[in-house]
Parts: structure tokens; sequence; C-alpha cells
């Protein structure tokens, strides 16, 4: 599909997703709820995408959500039951945007620049790593407006940073600057600009990408189960997961490699037929 909202691009085995409205902040109207999970399900479908940054261009990384996706329904029902209803519809729909995110066999990298606000929150909290540059924020900005954050910040944030901070951001809807960013752990590292910043995000993406993309799609489907689950179960699970998704043909690639003095290579995952793609469609406006 044509894209309004992004520009998507490719560098070998990277890939490249890019807020592309800077005249508008790159706010997140109706049209990104669509376009944004089609770009992520064909790069993750293809097997050949090992990891993926996302950044943006212009003065921030996203204003937020806009108000369009509150009132793009054509029709609204008029009793409360079945108002209610849809609405849940639409916020499910909108939730498994950013949680796709997480669903992707590789890992997933935000690179910030400017104010992340609103959404741009849920987004950087879904995203296995987050870097910024020197003038960052993050805003929890539905509180201002008279909302709770609904597309997971108040479910992913918190497993992020410590929870005094987590309230008091969530409570209070102040910025989060880069400095204490850093300091909380919610960013990897702070860069002097946005060309420094992506130089160094694409840097760590080559090292990710040179990797076993079977090691790595375990272990990002491994820690996600942990974050939400205990220790022994979550240790079961990986004792389950490593006897059926065996890596043996992996570790044998790396040791005839370094007998031969040479770097490993590892093959790329299988495509994804596009009926196997469970969310593919999550931006489409079904429930």
């Amino acid at each position: 599909m044509p894209y309004t909202r992004i520009a998507v691009e490719r560098d070998g085995p990277v890939g490249h997703v890019r807020f592309d409205v800077p005249d508008e902040y790159n706010r997140l109207p109706p049209a990104f709820w669509q376009e944004f999970p089609q770009a992520l399900t064909e790069l993750d479908a293809t097997g050949d995408v090992r990891v993926l940054v996302i950044s943006s261009t212009g003065k921030h990384f996203t204003a937020g959500m806009d108000i369009g996706v509150f009132t793009s329904r054509d029709t609204q029902p008029q009793d409360p039951g079945r108002a209610g209803e849809a609405k849940r519809r639409d916020l499910l729909r909108l939730q498994r945007v950013f949680s796709l995110v997480e669903a992707l066999r590789m890992p997933v990298i935000a690179a910030i620049q400017g104010g992340a606000v609103g959404a741009g929150v849920d987004l950087a909290s879904a995203c296995d790593m987050r870097y910024c540059t020197a003038d960052a924020f993050f805003c929890i900005q539905e509180i201002n407006i008279g909302l709770a954050a609904d597309v997971g910040t108040l479910q992913r944030l918190p497993k992020l940073i410590p929870d005094g901070l987590m309230r008091e951001l969530a409570y209070t809807g102040r910025r989060l600057y880069a400095e204490e960013a850093l300091q909380c752990g919610l960013v990897n590292r702070v860069f002097d600009d946005q060309a420094a910043m992506l130089a160094g995000v694409k840097e760590i993406a080559a090292q990710i990408a040179a990797k076993s993309p079977l090691a790595i799609h375990s272990s990002k489907h491994l820690m996600n189960y942990a974050r939400d689950h205990s220790v022994r179960d979550a240790l079961e699970y990986q004792a389950a997961w490593m006897g059926a998704v065996t890596q043996g043909p992996e570790m044998a690639a790396h040791f005839r490699a370094k007998a031969e003095g040479k770097e490993a290579e590892y093959g790329d995952l299988a495509p994804i037929p596009e009926g196997e793609r469970p969310l593919g469609s999550a931006g489409s406006g079904g429930a």
C-alpha cells in the first residue's frame, strides 16, 4: 500500500520505518494506524529483516494521537451499551498496533528526537530499546487533557522505570527530559543530535543483524514471556521452547566459522505466508 505518514527503507537486514510528516510534528491520524502495522507486518514477513529501527523527521518524534482517531467513525451507536461496545473495539484495535511491535520476530529500536508525546510514549514503551537526542522528552500527555493513557503506557512503562516515577509522570503529565530518562533507564544512551543518534543506532542494529536471527527471535520472545510471568513459569516455558525451536545448527555454524577463522553467517528466518500473519490487518479497522 502507498504510505502517506511513514517512509519504509531497507539497508540489507536492517529495516527502517520513519515518521515522515514533520510539518505536522508527525501526529498519528487514522491513516497512521493502518499504514504502520501494515509496514511492520510486511517487513517481518520477509524473514530476512533482522532488526528494525523506528525514527522520525523534523523537530519532534511524534506529537501523539490525532483527535481524528476518536471521531473517524461514520456512524456512532446511540444507546450507551452499543456505543461503549464500539469504543472498546476501537481501543483494542489501537492497542494491537503497538502490541505488534512486541510480537515482531525482530528487535525494534526507537530513535527519538524532540518530543515523544502521548501515543509516542506508548510506542516507545513497546520497543526493545530506546535511544534519544539531548533535546528529547517524554510526556504522558493524556492526563493533561482529562484522559488516562490507554494504548500501552500504563501497562509497559512501569516495567521499564521505577514505580514512583511512573506514577508521578502518569499523574502530573510533566515532561521527562533526556538526562532523567537516561538516569532512570528508559533510554540506553543520549546522543548530541539526531545525526549522531541515527549513526549510533544503525551501528547497534548492524551488530544485532550479524547474530543468528533464530537466537535473536528466541531471546526476544523469551524475555517478553519472562516479563509477564513468574520465574518458575518462564523457566519451564523456556525449556519447552528450546526443545521445540532447536538452535543446534546455529551453534554448529558458529564453531565451524571459528575453526576457519571467519565470522559465522546465519540463515534468515522463514518467510511468513500471507494467510499466517496474525496481526497483519491490525490497523484496518477490524475488531
